[in-house]
């Protein structure tokens, strides 16, 4: 056999690989948790429809990964954040995930996800040669 490495942007090969590690990940978890993967998008529009931000996350087995909030920076601090950040718990709440993760850098919203009671799990130091990336999690009771 002879094995060459290329380098590609192609999402066919892309997705062949992830699938590949979905299927051999899905085989060691247990039954009830197999098949629990969904998208979660939640918008803020305003009146006229404009989005004026979004939490974007996906569930995956027993959790919900929060991959994407932002919100339109004039309207930051009005507690929208907040109220996106609730519906997607409630969400997770509903799907019987035991817990949510995200990761924020340090220029970001740290403090924010730890007003929401997320807890700091994990830190890289000198991302970007001057900020910290942080991970974070907030255990969820759904009983």
């Amino acid at each position: 056999m002879n094995l060459h490495i290329t380098r590609e942007l192609d999402n066919n090969h892309k997705y062949h690989i992830n699938n590949q590690l979905y299927k051999y990940n899905l085989a060691h978890f247990a039954m009830d948790l197999r098949e629990r993967y969904q998208e979660i998008n939640l918008f803020l529009k305003d009146e006229k429809n404009n989005i004026r931000g979004g939490i974007f996350g996906e569930i995956c087995w027993n959790w919900l990964e929060i991959h994407t909030l932002m919100i339109d920076e004039d309207i930051r601090k009005e507690g929208y954040g907040s109220k996106l950040l609730v519906e997607i718990e409630k969400i997770a709440l509903e799907q019987k995930c035991d817990f949510i993760k995200v990761d924020t850098l340090s220029f970001q919203a740290l403090d924010f996800y730890k007003k929401q009671g997320y807890q700091v799990f994990g830190t890289l130091n000198n991302v970007g040669r001057e900020f910290n990336h942080y991970y974070l999690k907030k255990d969820l009771n759904f009983s």
